[in-house]
């Protein structure tokens, strides 16, 4: 008989424990603030079409890259590239004074562990201030928020990755070919989104 591979059926049957831990959190760190994140967390997980082995690797991921980029002060001082990761496919987005620069980071980043794909959308042009990363962060805050409103069967807003640079966003996820086009109209309608570049992973229904 072969074994269950749903990694959806396998974080549900696992939820108990999980819940367990997290409610346990605060107790150990003396913040109540914790069970409400690791809560909100185990959710997010547990819809999450990536398996539980990826989620963990895209975490490790972020840091790899977090730390090469802090290896290399010539691209880290004249840039400002953050980077995230779904499904080990690699998203760099921000600024850097040339785009050369971004180009060989993301060179270097292609070459890491478990790295799928790489996606160099830094822009060459002025470094964003912390206003400009205020306005993002609440701009990425909004989005997430209103893609409930997305109305496709079975759409789960969690399972979209939102990130922005100066009023450009970006959309990561394991979506359906409905998923992904209902939701790139419905964020470019959104006030304050100068433009959305899709990176979705397509999967069959």
């Amino acid at each position: 008989m072969p074994m269950e591979t749903n990694p959806e059926k396998k974080m549900k049957a696992a939820l108990p424990l999980i819940l367990s831990a997290a409610l346990a959190t605060p107790f150990l760190a003396g913040c109540t603030a914790a069970v409400i994140g690791g809560t909100a967390a185990t959710v997010a997980v547990i819809h999450d079409r990536r398996t539980t082995g990826t989620i963990i690797e895209d975490q490790n991921i972020k840091l790899r890259v977090r730390t090469l980029l802090s290896e290399h002060p010539e691209i880290n001082s004249r840039s400002n590239i953050s980077v995230t990761s779904y499904n080990q496919r690699v998203l760099l987005y921000g600024q850097t004074e040339d785009a050369a620069l971004a180009e060989a980071f993301a060179q270097k980043v292609s070459k890491l562990p478990k790295v799928n794909a790489v996606y160099n959308e830094v822009i060459e042009g002025a470094r964003s201030d912390a206003w400009d990363y205020s306005k993002d962060t609440a701009l990425v805050t909004k989005i997430k928020t209103l893609l409930v409103n997305v109305k496709v069967e079975d759409f789960d807003p969690t399972r979209v990755k939102v990130a922005a640079s100066d009023g450009n966003i970006y959309l990561m996820g394991l979506v359906t070919p409905d998923e992904g086009a209902a939701v790139v109209e419905y964020v470019r309608g959104i006030s304050g989104v100068k433009r959305v570049v899709e990176i979705f992973e397509y999967i069959s229904t």
